[in-house]
């Protein structure tokens, strides 16, 4: 079986993510999703699925998350039309925490940096 090579991949993958920041928002109406930020796509080696990790502001990410599974379908299908493929990767949408890590670890390394200088005024 011929596999696509891993530029091919990139390229499908970035198309993809650019397609659906431009369809979430047009096509998920619903103030009380938030803003929802596409952050990266990762392609199975054979394009036949997709991980889109996203980032919600301004709403649950729960509440998000069910409501790009209820319309990844629907997503598909737009894609489909858009993208002039054979195979247009089923969509599978991941909450990405990444960032909501990021700001706890700085948070500890702030609380960290204050004790240590706390300690060393006394």
């Amino acid at each position: 079986m011929h596999k696509a090579s891993p530029h091919r991949n990139q390229r499908l993958a970035d198309q993809i993510q650019r397609d659906l920041a431009e369809l979430i928002p047009r096509e998920l109406r619903n103030p009380s999703l938030g803003l929802i930020t596409l952050q990266s796509i990762e392609l199975s080696p054979d394009l036949a699925h997709a991980k889109v990790f996203f980032t919600v502001l301004g709403a649950e990410s729960d509440h998000a998350l069910q409501a790009l599974q209820e319309k990844a379908g629907y997503l598909h299908s737009l894609l489909f039309k858009r993208l002039h493929i054979h195979t247009v990767p089923t969509l599978h949408f991941h909450y990405d925490n990444s960032v909501e890590h990021g700001i706890e670890m700085s948070k500890l390394i702030d609380q960290a940096v204050d004790s240590d200088h706390r300690d060393e005024t006394k």
